[in-house]
C-alpha cells in the first residue's frame, strides 16, 4: 500500500534508523515493488549551455558566476539526434534534455525542443526534459509531443531554499511540477545533498515529495560536485553514508519511484555504487558529463553493470 501521508516524524525515524537495518529495510521494499538487479540507463544531453540568470549557488551555468562553462546556444535538432540515437546504442532507455533557461519561452526555440522531442520519442527512447518553469499550455504541448517526464529538482527544502536560491521561489518550484503533473507528464524531481543544509531540510525536501497526491515517478539524490568559481566552490563533500541514508529513505517513502543516482558519482568506487544499489537506488547518468560536471564514462558503468550482475531496463536479466 503506497502511503502520502508520511509525518517528518516518521520519515526522520526511518532516516535515522541504524544503517544496517536502513539498508536491508529499503532493500526488501525495492524488491517488492521492482526487479531487484535491474537498472534503468539514463542520459542527458545539454541543448544549451550556461548564460542562465538564476542565482543557483551550486551551477557553474548561472551568468553570474566565473566559472570554465562555455556559452553554447540551442543545438541544431540534428546533432541532437544523433547523441539520443548513440545514447539507445549505449543502452539508454531515457534521455533527458536540459536546458540552461529560467523559464520556457513560447518561441522558435521552444517549436524547435518540441520538434527534438516528437523524434526521439519516436525512437522508442523515454524522453524527459529540463527546461526550468513552464505554465500549464506548455506543458500540454510537451505532452503532446511526446514528452514522457520532466525534470524540476526541489533542490532541498521549503526553509533552506533561500539560503541556496533567490531569483525564484519554492512555490515556483511546486508550480511548475503541478503544471506538469496537469497535462499527464510524469515527474522526475529530487534534490541535492551537501550544500550546507542540515538533517532535517534533506528529510522535509523527501517529505515534500513523498506527501504529493501522486509520488514523482523518478527521485534523482544529487551529492554536491563543488565547482570553482560557484558560491559553493569550496564546500567540503558529504560522506557515502549520507547519500545511502538519503537513497533509503527515498526508497521506502516512495516505493514505486525511480530513485536515481545523479552528480556525485565519479568520486564513488565499485562498492560505494554497489551500496548504493542495495538501499534502493535503481537508475544512473551514464556518460561522460552530466550537463557540465564530470561523471564515470560508459566503460566504467559496462563494468559495473557485468561485475554486479545487472542488467539494463529492457534488456532480459543475467543469470
Amino acid at each position: 500500500m503506497i502511503k502520502h501521508d508520511w509525518t517528518l516524524e516518521e520519515l526522520k525515524i526511518i532516516h535515522d534508523a541504524p544503517l544496517l537495518d536502513l539498508i536491508y529495510k529499503a532493500a526488501h521494499v525495492h524488491r517488492q515493488y521492482h526487479p531487484p538487479s535491474e537498472l534503468q540507463i539514463c542520459s542527458l544531453i545539454s541543448i544549451k549551455t550556461g548564460g542562465c540568470p538564476e542565482d543557483c549557488k551550486y551551477c557553474p551555468q548561472s551568468a553570474r558566476y566565473q566559472t570554465n562553462v562555455e556559452i553554447q546556444g540551442l543545438m541544431d535538432k540534428e546533432a541532437v539526434i544523433e547523441q539520443a540515437l548513440e545514447a539507445k546504442k549505449q543502452g539508454s532507455s531515457r534521455v533527458c534534455l536540459g536546458a540552461a533557461w529560467r523559464q520556457v519561452r513560447d518561441s522558435r526555440q521552444f517549436e524547435l525542443v518540441l520538434d527534438m522531442v516528437k523524434e526521439i520519442s519516436a525512437m522508442n527512447i523515454e524522453v524527459c526534459c529540463c527546461l526550468g518553469m513552464l505554465n500549464e499550455e506548455q506543458a500540454l504541448r510537451l505532452k503532446q509531443a511526446g514528452l514522457h517526464s520532466y525534470n524540476h529538482n526541489l533542490d532541498t527544502s521549503r526553509a533552506y531554499y533561500p539560503s541556496i536560491i533567490t531569483t525564484r521561489t519554492y512555490d515556483d518550484r511546486l508550480e511548475t511540477l503541478n503544471n506538469a503533473e496537469k497535462a499527464g507528464i510524469n515527474l522526475c524531481c529530487g534534490g541535492i545533498i551537501g550544500m550546507g543544509e542540515s538533517i532535517d531540510d534533506r528529510i522535509s525536501m523527501l517529505h515534500t515529495l513523498a506527501t504529493r497526491s501522486s509520488h514523482p515517478s523518478s527521485v534523482p539524490i544529487n551529492m554536491l560536485v563543488p565547482i570553482k568559481g560557484t558560491p559553493l566552490g569550496e564546500q567540503k563533500p558529504v560522506s557515502i553514508w549520507e547519500m545511502i541514508r538519503m537513497i533509503a529513505t527515498a526508497r521506502i517513502a516512495m516505493p514505486e519511484a525511480m530513485v536515481r543516482l545523479s552528480a556525485g558519482r565519479l568520486e564513488r568506487s565499485l562498492e560505494e555504487h554497489a551500496l548504493c544499489f542495495l538501499a534502493g537506488a535503481n537508475s544512473i547518468f551514464s556518460g561522460e558529463k552530466l550537463l557540465t560536471t564530470p561523471n564515470p564514462g560508459v566503460n566504467f558503468d559496462e563494468q559495473m553493470i557485468k561485475l554486479f550482475g545487472m542488467s539494463r531496463k529492457g534488456e532480459m536479466a543475467c543469470v
